[in-house]
């Protein structure tokens, strides 16, 4: 059998032609000389090095089509009958509406969360909605790397970024609905730190959190953009990106000038920080202001992920999330969204292990998100029981998106008096579909029905995890989920039982 997805994709469009596929290439097992290139194969003899990236990504998101040999599908939850812990075992206190979801992280400055969820790094498509639903929902959310390159008024001087003005309003989406829960963060690469975003956001926008990139699960280099011109080539190697072939080398120019210039690409810097260098440079962003810092790592080697633990302990930093294979959300190469990184649970698996150890040399143990094609409650709840209590929350990306993106156009429909068919039978008005328009209110007063159609589909979408967080929780008693543990786990395969044992890598 294979785990890999044949040579066609929801990424650009391709299909193979032939139902009698070659398992381990992919390819159809008959090829003929005739057909028009409809494969992955068919694409690349036309768009060459382009076809490394999604086409159809821009206004939409894309992620793994691999099918992995293990994830959370892999347990069952189990379920109790006697007893209550986190209250006290009678009918009126020991009930779904007394499962405390709230956390609390932070080595300085504490940051509180309503429900054990953070919605990771977005700037792209519905965004505003995104962030506004994540403050409703009391949760923190991140506004994702070179954030920079939305604003067509920025300006760089002496390399460095002088106006971002597009960045207040990135931030405001979220402090307009902020309630006291969660934290809105702005996540820098190398790129972002080099052109001291850090610093200009803390002092001309007054960022409270920075967030540190090392990679993500469907991204673990930088991405290479086709540049259409020199022009562009010069536009961005003049900002201090990277560009190849460098576009000011005479020899360069000459070639371009007589059509033999091969293509400019813009590539961003790989994150080779050391622990020094973060140490200091955290230290430093915390005197400008800084409140929390966090980093994002992705499901890379298993020496890496204890190094970024340990940097992360030194530093002080707030909190880490590691991201694992089987997510993805935007300008990914394709191959790697499939093809690479650690899954989810095998990287969860590997951080509490370390954890383990960390804690036995007394190091402080920032708090640990984990991330990588979560979408429903029960994966959330998996999730949080296998880390242990050493989990804090589940990071909830591409469906919050959707969530955002489809919440606003249901809205947009429902006010032009087109309500979907799926919807009719609950109301014709966006007050009497959007179910959970009275919890809102009852946060933020009836200025609630003003709110966008998109940022209540995120709140209600959270509403719904964390409503069915609370079901599985009162299913084992346990009522607080600080509580949750492996032991709320039943393995259903080989491989779960050897994972949960400790014994995958072996």
């Amino acid at each position: 059998m294979t785990y890999s997805p044949a040579l066609s994709s929801a990424f650009n469009n391709t299909k193979n032609r032939s139902t009698k596929l070659s398992p381990q290439s992919g390819m159809c097992s008959f090829c003929t000389e005739d057909c028009a290139g409809t494969c992955e194969i068919g694409l690349a003899a036309v768009l060459g090095a382009q076809a490394v990236y999604p086409t159809t990504t821009g206004s939409n998101q894309v992620a793994s089509e691999k099918d992995y040999p293990i994830d959370y599908s892999h347990f069952n939850i189990n379920g109790r009958v006697f007893g209550a812990v986190g209250a006290n075992p009678t009918y009126d206190e020991a009930n779904i509406f007394n499962v405390n979801l709230g956390q609390e992280f932070g080595k300085v400055h504490p940051v509180k969360l309503a429900m054990p969820v953070i919605l990771p790094a977005l700037i792209k498509m519905n965004w505003e909605d995104y962030f506004a639903g994540a403050a409703m929902a009391g949760v923190c959310c991140v506004i994702g790397e070179e954030a920079r390159d939305k604003d067509p008024e920025l300006q760089v001087k002496d390399g460095k970024v002088v106006h971002f003005p597009a960045l207040k309003k990135m931030l405001d989406a979220f402090r307009k609905y902020d309630r006291g829960y969660g934290q809105i963060i702005l996540q820098c690469d190398v790129e972002d730190d080099m052109l001291g975003v850090p610093e200009y956001a803390i002092k001309e926008h007054g960022a409270e959190a920075i967030e540190f990139k090392f990679g993500q699960s469907a991204k673990g280099t930088q991405p290479a953009r086709r540049l259409k011109d020199i022009e562009e080539a010069l536009k961005k190697h003049g900002m201090g990106i990277l560009v190849h072939p460098d576009p000011s080398d005479p020899q360069v120019v000459k070639a371009y000038g007589e059509g033999v210039c091969p293509n400019f690409y813009s590539y961003g810097r790989l994150p080779l920080w050391d622990g020094e260098y973060l140490v200091s440079r955290i230290a430093e962003l915390r005197e400008m202001g800084a409140k929390n810092i966090y980093f994002k790592m992705a499901g890379y080697d298993t020496f890496d992920l204890e190094e970024v633990l340990r940097i992360g302990s030194k530093a002080g930093v707030d909190m880490i999330t590691f991201d694992g294979a089987g997510g993805g959300s935007g300008y990914s190469p394709c191959k790697m969204m499939n093809e690479w990184a650690l899954p989810t649970v095998v990287m969860e698996n590997e951080i509490c292990s370390i954890i383990q150890k960390m804690k036995k040399e007394l190091l402080w143990i920032p708090a640990i998100t984990v991330t990588g094609g979560f979408a429903s409650e029960d994966q959330v709840f998996k999730a949080l029981s296998y880390g242990d209590g050493d989990v804090t929350a589940i990071g909830i990306c591409r469906a919050a998106m959707a969530a955002a993106m489809s919440g606003k156009k249901m809205g947009e429909m429902i006010k032009a008096g087109n309500v979907p068919d799926s919807l009719k039978q609950y109301g014709s008005t966006i007050e009497e579909i959007y179910g959970d328009l009275a919890d809102l209110r009852s946060l933020y007063g009836k200025d609630a029905n003003d709110f966008s159609p998109g940022a209540i589909g995120v709140f209600s979408y959270l509403n719904k995890i964390a409503f069915g967080l609370k079901h599985f929780a009162a299913l084992n008693r346990k009522f607080d989920v600080s509580y949750l543990d492996k032991t709320d786990l039943i393995p259903l395969t080989r491989e779960a039982k050897e994972l949960i044992k400790g014994k995958w890598f072996e």
